[in-house]
């Protein structure tokens, strides 16, 4: 890929990052994106609030896991997103947030089930819940990696939420929608809790899913 791809790629994740913040999905350093540049990926840096990030803190990660001389430490997260991008060619971005309802339910130890057709946004009939590993290790980015198989969308125990997509633009839009799927689920809770679709018809949604919207 070209510089200017590169720097644009850059610009991207400053842009999703305080989108991110702005929508209320994120809150101070936490959270992270990355976006894969051919075989090497770009990620945000540990630690750095979406208000101070500009495209030259981004950290160019290569394959191998190296940074450039010089580089900020990348996000503490970088393995989960690296493990993602290896194995989801179809993908090209990966978002991580802390949005409040999904990490509500991530603290409780509950996925989101079939409680609304809006849930397919996630790859499947369900928004599996990744098993809790201390932030950063090899463990959880194992875990997630092992969870997501395939889908697009997951929580992860007592933490936030994950979403893996073709490019950025995509996954921004599926982390607002599993936080909204989140927040009914969290709604229906507090009144007896949800009617569930059954598997049936959760599989003609995710048919009609793969042909939805406009396709370039």
């Amino acid at each position: 890929m070209s510089a200017q791809d590169e720097d644009k790629l850059r610009l991207r994740l400053v842009e999703v990052m305080q989108a991110m913040d702005l929508r209320g999905l994120n809150r101070g350093a936490s959270g992270n994106a990355s976006a894969r540049l051919g075989d090497d990926m770009l990620v945000t840096p540990s630690g750095v609030p979406p208000v101070r990030l500009t495209p030259e803190m981004i950290v160019r990660v290569a394959a191998d896991g190296s940074t450039a001389e010089g580089a900020l430490r990348p996000s503490s997260e970088w393995r989960m997103h690296r493990g993602l991008l290896d194995g989801r060619p179809d993908a090209g971005a990966v978002v991580h947030c802390h949005s409040r309802r999904a990490t509500i339910l991530a603290c409780a130890g509950r996925e989101i089930p079939a409680m609304h057709y809006m849930v397919a946004v996630g790859g499947g009939s369900s928004i599996p819940l990744a098993p809790y590993a201390t932030f950063g290790s090899m463990e959880l980015a194992q875990a997630v990696v092992r969870t997501l198989d395939g889908r697009s969308a997951a929580l992860m125990a007592n933490h936030g939420q994950i979403v893996v997509a073709r490019n950025l633009d995509a996954a921004l839009a599926i982390a607002e929608e599993v936080e909204e799927q989140a927040a009914i689920y969290w709604g229906t809770l507090a009144i007896g809790g949800p009617q569930l679709l059954d598997q049936a018809e959760m599989d003609r949604i995710l048919g009609r899913f793969r042909g939805y919207g406009q396709k370039s």
